[in-house]
């Protein structure tokens, strides 16, 4: 493990409960990263208040007053330095960032998506799993990279899908592996156990638990 936590920044645009599930794990002494700011593109994002909560230092860059997207990032940028910001967390960041923004980031932003990359990139993806009749879905973190959900992949779990899912039901179940890998994700890469090969990362990611998949009304005793 480093001897020095990495300075962690969460973006967030709205309630960032992915956000909570980090600042959780960064209360242990141990944890290799420390969440050392949340910043919002809305400046009232109820995710602001809860890390105010939280004793962790909040900031808000509202994207609508700037002309472009160059100009947001300009001063995301310069927030991100005043407080010396080793590595960057999206949760629930709803903003495209430039190609630009993310090179200047490469190997230092994570992201997570609620599927199993690199399929169902984008939103909607509960529903589209299901309109696809999937019987596996999942979450993605993943290193950022200019183009949207296609960044080297770090850790994934998977659930199953039900007869009785709705996007909703399934989502639920989605969210909350999501708590689970995110956190996990952050600390490998903080104390920096994986590196990226081409378009693979390699290292201690293989080491994540998942939760098993149950098959319902399966009964492994009945399985010859």
């Amino acid at each position: 493990m480093r001897n020095t936590r990495r300075r962690t920044a969460i973006l967030i645009s709205g309630r960032g409960s992915n956000m909570a599930s980090l600042i959780a794990a960064a209360k242990h002494p141990e944890y290799p990263a420390e969440i050392a700011l949340v910043l919002s593109n809305r400046p009232e994002a109820a995710g602001l208040d809860y890390a105010r909560e939280h004793h962790i230092a909040t900031a808000a860059v509202d994207h609508k007053i700037y002309a472009g997207r160059e100009n947001f990032e300009a001063v995301l940028q310069r927030m991100l330095e005043m407080h010396r910001i080793d590595l960057i967390c999206l949760a629930g960041f709803m903003r495209l960032l430039t190609g630009s923004f993310t090179q200047r980031w490469q190997g230092r932003m994570l992201n997570i998506h609620p599927a199993l990359l690199p399929s169902y990139k984008g939103l909607h993806t509960h529903e589209r799993a299901l309109a696809d009749g999937v019987k596996i879905h999942g979450c993605t973190v993943h290193y950022v990279v200019p183009e949207m959900d296609s960044g080297p992949i770090i850790a994934q779990a998977a659930v199953p899908v039900l007869d009785t899912d709705d996007a909703g039901s399934l989502g639920v179940r989605v969210l909350e592996q999501e708590h689970i890998i995110y956190p996990r994700a952050l600390g490998l890469v903080a104390d920096e156990r994986v590196k990226i090969e081409n378009n693979r990362v390699v290292g201690a990611c293989t080491h994540v638990e998942h939760t098993p998949l149950v098959v319902p009304g399966f009964d492994e005793e009945e399985d010859g």
